[in-house]
């Protein structure tokens, strides 16, 4: 049966022209994953010299009545390596964010600028980014971005200095080790690889589920745990092939997947990886694709604009979902979020796709950790992360008789009015662990031939935890 029947979009009027609304959701931004091991030896290297990581200069949006000195948010993620498409999204987050921030006077009459450092998606060149981020922005703020290719080498580095972190990694061991300048929107990785057999198998009904990951640390943590939540939910593992990022035919692997007869395919190998692969196994099965099932890091332009060129954007909209975190695009807050992306769009050039930001949980996620630490800044009357830190735990969680607020400048009015705030942002509320977690539940979306992210349902927590 061709998904296309089994998987009807549902939208909700009423959020941008580019974009189908709905309930939905960082692809995609994503957070990539790696060993925490690494991570205490290489904070011994240090951050004092300045290493030779690739920066992109502060850059300000749109000011009004700011009279301080810049303030940066930097963006320390991969601008080049096999997740070069990371990076940029991040960046126009950053610059969506700071334009509306700083339309509304900035940060206690700072205006916030953006610049980038890129990791190439390797720790062994994180480190020196790092370095060179410290050495060259004396008035950093906040960092977003990291990336699981980076988090385990940078994160202890980063919280060694007392800087507030705003991160996509998706692991699972910043569920238990704390870092008190550490904070997520995303969820581990762990949860994440139930979400993708839980629409396979509670919302398809599949039995044969094929692995396919990317070679990279961060794609091969969804494996394992993908496995054993296939088999314990009665179905069978039908191929687990890796996929090596820097190939260039996946003829071999495809092959195999096809002769296990999987009736759906997991995946997650960014690059070319994926659309390589896919158009392979399209070609060796007789021109029908396979089902695809892709985690988060897939609801991104680069992935669309790659996979729809190799199989076309008609094959791949009627044969592609993947999960997502839910983010409310009926309401105020994300209305407020499309008109600063829009306002931006002349200064995003490497994107892909632009209007497929509106759904990457990247972009989403980091405009709304930036919201909440700019607020938190204005809140404690500090741009000091060591002062400002403990307010964002309560812009975000909300305390009694807080007012909730969808923006920046909403936030600001309120507190210059004297009034608790609460912000909830286009991803939705927050509600901050011990370890400063806060994950949403999951949807599932698909793409329309054009590359418009539609949200097609929701993922119950009870399917979830029947597959963990």
């Amino acid at each position: 049966m061709r998904w296309s029947r089994r998987w009807p979009a549902r939208s909700t009027p009423g959020a941008a022209e580019t974009v189908e609304p709905g309930r939905r959701p960082e692809p995609s931004g994503r957070r990539r994953r790696g060993a925490l091991v690494a991570a205490f030896g290489l904070l011994a290297i240090g951050l004092g010299a300045c290493g030779g990581a690739v920066a992109g200069g502060a850059r300000a949006t749109t000011l009004a009545r700011t009279t301080g000195s810049p303030l940066v948010i930097a963006d320390l993620a991969p601008f080049s390596g096999v997740d070069a498409a990371l990076g940029p999204i991040y960046d126009a987050s950053c610059l969506a964010a700071t334009h509306a921030i700083n339309r509304a006077g900035g940060v206690l009459g700072h205006p916030l600028t953006c610049a980038t450092f890129d990791t190439r998606g390797d720790p062994a060149d994180a480190v020196p980014a790092t370095r060179q981020m410290f050495a060259t922005t004396p008035n950093l703020v906040l960092v977003i971005g990291v990336t699981s290719d980076e988090a385990a080498a940078v994160v202890p580095a980063i919280n060694a200095r007392h800087v507030v972190v705003f991160g996509m990694t998706g692991q699972s061991e910043f569920d238990h080790i704390h870092f008190p300048y550490f904070f997520r929107l995303v969820p581990p990785d762990l949860e994440e690889a139930y979400a993708l057999v839980a629409i396979a198998h509670f919302r398809e009904h599949f039995h044969r589920i094929g692995v396919a990951f990317g070679n990279d640390i961060g794609s091969q943590t969804f494996v394992q745990p993908a496995l054993n939540a296939i088999r314990k939910g009665g179905m069978v593992v039908a191929g687990n092939e890796t996929l090596n990022l820097s190939a260039s035919s996946y003829r071999t692997e495809a092959a195999k997947i096809i002769e296990a007869h999987p009736q759906v395919i997991l995946t997650e190998a960014l690059g070319a990886a994926d659309a390589t692969f896919i158009s392979e196994v399209r070609q060796l099965n007789h021109g029908k694709m396979i089902p695809i099932i892709g985690t988060s890091a897939t609801i991104s332009p680069a992935w669309f604009k790659a996979v729809a060129s190799a199989v076309g954007g008609s094959n791949l909209s009627r044969n592609f979902l993947a999960d997502n975190l839910v983010i409310d695009t009926s309401g105020a807050a994300y209305r407020v979020f499309v008109r600063s992306m829009e306002a931006i769009k002349s200064q995003v050039t490497k994107v892909g796709v632009f209007s497929t930001l509106f759904s990457a949980p990247g972009a989403v996620h980091l405009y709304d950790g930036m919201n909440l630490a700019s607020l938190a800044m204005v809140m404690s009357h500090s741009t000091k992360p060591s002062v400002y830190k403990a307010d964002i735990l309560k812009i975000g969680d909300g305390v009694p008789g807080a007012v909730v607020v969808h923006s920046f400048a909403q936030g600001l009015a309120e507190l210059k009015a004297g009034k608790a705030i609460r912000y909830v942002g286009p991803g939705g509320p927050t509600n901050f662990d011990s370890y400063h977690d806060s994950t949403g539940i999951f949807q599932i979306d698909s793409y329309s031939p054009q590359g418009v992210v539609r949200v097609v349902g929701n993922i119950p927590a009870s399917q979830l935890r029947a597959l963990s």
